[in-house]
């Protein structure tokens, strides 16, 4: 072969090729091809289609290839059903990163949802439903509208998920429209359709179940043969349907305990008898009622307003009635339920098996939860990451009613395949279902599981075999035994040089040993002798500690213990300098609990060997042995009959009282409470109950009997506080579709920008003037002052309800109270020994609130130039962005036009008018109706409003216009023509984002609630330097005007920003107990909202520095716009960076 030239490489490639032929493969190969643009534009649609390939297959390696967006777009219209497929798979991908330039498509999406083949119409709809602007809301609502009534099965799925990425626009306005699209969908008789209009309810309105009763019987029915995610919702849908309809289950699992329910005999006054194992019926099946009571509460309340009263003695229970519990042998709802989930339980999928054996666990009486059983044990077959979850939701299970799982232990026995994290979970659920027969197996494996090389994993075996002995009184000696041989085995074995993993086995023997103690301790007083006779050869401090803990504890209960304890000290007091902290502790405790409680023969023995021990942990290196070693002898000194540790002058009957107060404090009690259960439930099946904490969307199960009956007529009802709207049964088609096609050419020609909207001004009128007060009464009240203060600190976002009332009302003179001498009295006033002086530290914390008067009058616009003299021939031209909002449309700049004749000579016939390239075919129609065009607000808005011409403009002489124009983009300038004595000049009127939003008044509570509903992704921050006031601070002149530097940088801000966007000024707030010259935390909120589509900009500047010196300015940016976000808060620290004069 190598006469050849052939070489291992090459027929490795040729054998590739040999099995790519007939296949698309070689699209892939090379991501530079320069002939892809050619063969978009080509003739044949045969070229297109390959062009259009290509480029997929280059999306699909993660290359963007949005630079051929113009050219893909111009071929939506093909004939060619491959290509219109290719090129709507091209769009659906990148219409939401460029929705200017698909918007050119939107007649033709319009035309094909009309086309006879139903995978066009569902083409058109996904696209147009990607394209995520609001100017195309109403187009997108009628379309799906539509195809919500479409005969093909796969164009009503589509208009069922197009219904979710709606909603995620926020139209408020169109609400019930859509909900009532929504109700079509769930009629459905495809259950494929069912499963996405399923989808769609639970993101839209999860708590519309006005929607589900109509349906109810249908969707029970269609379950089965939905597809397999849509189960997983619609089994959820259905359960809280039926519990917001007739309460829970009485057989169920959820009213198992007395805590739950209120008996019908009325016996309310009886307090909750809590069983730990209690027998159901007479049958087989057992339960813990106190964690099925957490399990259920945790189910309808959430756990953390569980936890969050758990220690509430007055806490009220759920106390439902007769009327909120239902039964599943008579109620309808919940056999039909039951029954249509059974099946489920054998799905392939995982995720329906736990979803349809959640809804058992809630809803099924008790005795017939036993099927949820081996189909939760078969899923134990499948993958590792699927056995987690399965087993973190048997955890549950298992823990509130261990019998069912008590015949199948084997089943959870370990294999060495599995992860750590299974193995964990396996040795909790053993020993929650261990019972007398199946022990000694358990112990067997168990055995085994403690030899693992994994010591974390030994670890919590010896941890299972604690629980176990702690739930079988009757096999708690042979665990005992068998966990004392294990710890002197461990013990004898480590080496105090080889600490480690070693050491978490024995801390963990020796904590199983304590819990089992603590349960009968006179029981166990020899295995106590035995620990601490091996205390020489433990080395780890924590299982000494222990040891010891457990010595002075019960040196009480017997004779062995108590004759141990004066050789005990003496070899304790010999070696504590070389103790660990936690280990030094313990001893010091045990001092005390011995002299207090022990009865020892030879007490001096022990006295010497405490105060010698004392005395070594007052000199300790360590301050948390010092501090205890120093109550401790205090304790003692002032105790009767042990005063002689430490010398005291006055020795009175408070001996006595102190001894008792010890007796308290480290007597230990005869009887060790239960600990109260503090676990984490969540409903099955959720991701809550795998992270152990609420994730983003969950929602607790709804109250029972919430649900208003309205089967009997199908109005609109008010269900859990939100408004529902009924579904029509005849809807009017002819309407729909009379309305889509009137609106199909409103977007023909034009390239919409991203923040236009399709023509209502009504968000304009009302907004009023952007630095005129929230309040009007503000306004008459000391007009002349130009800042005002209040003394009530700023609302917080945890307190935007009550700062109202919380906030003071007394305004003084900023000029005055700011001054050095006025500060000082105001702040001491305050810090008096009177009835007030509880206050200080409100006041100290305290921000001032500066309002800022008449401040519009010194905002004074940026300037910019249009044309000079030097290339207009002496016409100047500059150009200032108005704050006014056009009454034209809210889409509309409005511009003051300033035009200047440098010349000696008169000039005439002065207009700007838009650039001739721009007038295509259809111009001559638009100048026609250009009126109507202006008037109208919901028609295509044009790019410049006609100007009014000057006819003549003398030497010298400066005249002024009003410019109304369109932007294409807020980045992107527009050209403009300026005619001036019938010659023509090209000009660029750039765009300043600063003034695509217009004013949004509001108070400071309205401000923070609405920043609170934007964090994270709508949230950006920015920091820059400012260093405009210091040139104002250097100027005497403004220093004999102004009375204090605060005002003046307050103020030299302010007019930075109100210069630059057109923003309304909400607050100045300042710490008031800051240093005089620091500036640290002054915080100014401003406000605006883009014009285009109303949504809302906050502005947030804090600051940080002194006075005199550069300050460091914070910018914090809350938008749901995070693109126009991110550009608008980028102007801002640009011009905020700038230094002006």
């Amino acid at each position: 072969m190598m006469h050849f030239g052939s070489t291992a490489e090459s027929l490795s490639k040729a054998s590739t090729m040999v099995f790519r032929i007939g296949t698309d493969a070689h699209l892939y190969d090379d991501p530079d091809d320069v002939s892809i643009a050619p063969l978009l534009d080509s003739k044949f649609e045969s070229e297109k289609c390959e062009a259009l390939k290509r480029l997929l297959a280059l999306i699909a390696q993660g290359f963007d290839v949005s630079i051929y967006f113009p050219q893909v777009v111009k071929n939506v219209a093909s004939q060619s059903l491959e290509v219109k497929k290719l090129v709507y798979l091209y769009l659906l991908h990148y219409a939401e990163k460029r929705p200017n330039e698909a918007l050119l498509s939107i007649n033709c999406f319009q035309k094909d949802l009309g086309d006879p083949n139903p995978l066009v119409r569902a083409w058109a709809l996904r696209t147009m439903a990607g394209i995520r602007l609001h100017v195309i809301a109403p187009l997108v609502l009628v379309a799906v509208g539509k195809c919500a009534r479409d005969p093909s099965v796969y164009v009503r799925k589509c208009a069922a998920i197009a219904l979710s990425k709606l909603h995620d626009l926020r139209l408020e306005e169109h609400t019930s429209a859509i909900e009532e699209i929504v109700g079509i969908l769930l009629k459905d008789n495809s259950p494929g359709v069912v499963g996405s209009a399923a989808a769609a309810f639970a993101s839209i309105c999860p708590s519309n179940f006005s929607l589900i009763g109509r349906n109810y019987r249908r969707l029970c029915e269609t379950l089965p043969d939905v597809e397999e995610w849509g189960q997983i919702v619609l089994i959820e849908i259905l359960l809280r349907y039926v519990i917001a309809k007739h309460g829970l289950v009485r057989e169920s699992l959820m009213l198992s305990s007395d805590a739950l329910v209120k008996q019908s005999s009325g016996e309310e006054d009886s307090k909750p008898q809590l069983n730990i194992r209690e027998p159901l019926g007479g049958t087989s099946l057992d339960m813990c009622s106190d964690i099925a009571d957490i399990v259920s509460r945790s189910y309808l309340e959430g756990p953390d307003k569980y936890l969050s009263t758990l220690g509430d003695e007055n806490r009220d229970s759920l106390g439902f009635n007769g009327l909120c519990v239902t039964s599943a042998k008579s109620n309808d709802d919940v056999k039909i339920l039951l029954q249509c989930t059974s099946p489920l339980l054998w799905s392939y999928n995982s995720a329906v098996v736990l979803a349809a054996a959640g809804v058992h666990w809630i809803m099924a009486p008790k005795e017939d939860i036993v099927k949820i059983v081996r189909p939760l044990l078969f899923l134990l077959r499948s993958s590792s990451p699927s056995k987690y979850v399965v087993l973190c939701n048997i955890q549950v299970f298992a823990k509130a009613m261990p019998s069912i799982f008590s015949l199948y232990y084997e089943d959870f026995f370990i294999s060495s395949l599995d992860s750590y994290r299974i193995k964990s979970l396996k040795l909790e659920i053993l020993s929650s279902i261990a019972t007398e027969s199946s022990i000694s197996s358990i112990f067997l494996e168990f055995q085994d599981y403690i030899r693992d090389p994994d010591r974390r994993f030994a670890s919590d075996t010896v941890a299972a075999i604690g629980l176990c002995a702690q739930r079988l009184p009757d096999v708690a000696n042979t665990c005992l035994e068998g966990l004392l041989f294990l710890a002197l085995s461990e013990s004898s074995s480590s080496d105090a040089t080889s600490l480690g993993e070693e050491d978490i086995v024995l801390i963990q023997i020796i904590k199983s040993i304590m819990a089992i103690i603590k349960q009968d301790p006179p029981r166990h007083e020899r295995v106590i002798v035995h620990l601490v006779r091996s205390l020489d050869s433990m080395c780890a401090p924590a299982a000494r500690a222990m040891v010891i803990w457990m010595m002075g504890e019960y040196s009480s209960i017997g004779g062995l213990i108590s004759k141990m304890v004066p050789t005990m000290f003496k070899y304790l007091a010999g070696r504590f300098t070389l103790e660990a902290d936690e280990t030094k502790l313990q001893i010091i405790n045990a001092c005390i609990k011995v002299l207090v409680r022990a009865k020892v023969e030879d007490m001096s023995e022990v006295q010497i060997a405490v105060g010698y021990v004392l005395d070594l942990a007052k000199c300790d290196s360590n301050y948390d042995v010092r501090d205890r070693a120093r109550v401790v002898k205090k304790f003692l000194s002032n105790c009767k009959g042990l005063s002689h540790l430490e010398e005291v002058k006055d020795q009175t009957k408070f001996s006595d009282l102190t001894y008792v107060l010890s007796g308290y404090i480290f007597g230990g009690q005869k009887k060790v409470p239960s600990d109260p259960f503090s676990y984490r439930f969540y409903l099955p099946g959720s991701l809550s109950q795998i992270v152990l904490h609420a994730a983003p969307g969950y929602e607790p199960l709804p109250e029972p009997c919430s649900l208003v009956d309205d089967e009997a007529d199908y109005s609109p009802t008010h269900v859990q506080g939100t408004n529902t709207v009924g579904v029509r049964a005849n809807d009017h088609e002819p309407k729909e579709s009379d309305d889509s096609d009137a609106t199909s050419g409103s977007l023909d020609e034009e390239n919409t920008s991203d923040y236009s909207s399709q023509g209502s001004v009504s968000g304009s009128s009302g907004g009023g003037h952007k630095y005129s007060s929230a309040s009007n009464s503000d306004e008459d009240e000391e007009a002349g002052a130009l800042v005002h203060l209040s003394d009530g600190a700023p609302a917080s976002r945890d307190r935007v309800e009550g700062s109202e009332e919380n906030s003071s009302s007394v305004l003084m003179d900023f000029g005055e109270l700011m001054s050095k001498g006025a500060l000082e009295l105001w702040l001491n006033e305050n810090s008096g020994t009177g009835p007030n002086s509880s206050n200080l530290g409100h006041v100290q914390r305290s921000f001032a609130r500066i309002s800022i008067k008449d401040i519009d009058q010194l905002v004074k616009p940026t300037s910019h130039t249009l044309l000079d003299p030097a290339n207009g021939n002496g016409l100047s031209v500059n150009y200032k962005f108005s704050s006014e909002v056009s009454d034209i449309s809210p889409q509309l700049a409005c511009l003051q036009v300033s035009f200047k004749n440098s010349t000696t000579e008169p000039m005439s016939n002065i207009l700007i008018s838009e650039e001739e390239s721009k007038q295509g075919p259809d111009s001559m129609e638009k100048s026609v109706t250009s009126s109507e065009s202006f008037s109208t607000t919901h028609g295509e808005v044009a790019t410049l409003v006609p100007m009014e011409e000057i006819r003549v403009l003398n030497p010298g002489q400066t005249t002024s216009r009003v410019l109304q124009v369109r932007f294409k983009h807020h980045l992107l300038p527009l050209k403009l023509v300026l005619w001036c004595d019938g010659r023509k000049q090209q000009v660029k009127l750039r765009p300043d984002i600063g003034y695509f939003i217009k004013p949004l008044p509001m108070d400071i509570e309205a401000f923070l609630k609405k920043e609170s509903q934007l964090p994270g992704m709508f949230e950006c921050i920015r920091r820059c330097t400012f260093t405009n006031h210091i040139n104002k601070l250097n100027d005497k002149d403004v220093q004999l005007q102004t009375k204090d530097n605060f005002l003046m940088i307050c103020e030299t801000l302010a007019l930075k920003m109100l210069s630059n966007a057109n923003l309304y000024l909400v607050s100045v707030d300042m710490p008031v107990a800051t240093h005089l010259n620091d500036l640290s935390g002054l915080c100014l909120r401003l406000s605006g909202e883009i014009l285009s589509n109303s949504i809302p900009c906050l502005i947030t500047l804090t600051l940080k520095g002194t006075c005199s010196e550069p300050l460091e300015v914070t910018v914090k940016m809350n938008c749901e716009e995070t693109v126009f976000g991110l550009n608008l808060l980028n102007r801002i620290v640009n011009f905020l960076a700038e230094l002006t004069t």
